[in-house]
């Protein structure tokens, strides 16, 4: 089953911070917002295995 989530990206001064409201604790950053998607990605796979 797969289950879709929005994930949300802000532009900060240092690069880009990216969350999921529908899973607390899954949050990031990068210099890039490709850096910060991927870091996201494996945020949540991290979570997903605890």
């Amino acid at each position: 089953m797969k289950i879709k989530m929005t994930a949300v990206f802000q532009k900060v001064p240092a690069g880009f911070v990216g969350f999921v409201e529908e899973l607390p604790g899954a949050n990031t950053q990068g210099e890039t917002l490709d850096e910060a998607r991927a870091n996201l990605l494996d945020a949540n796979r991290t979570l997903a295995e605890t």
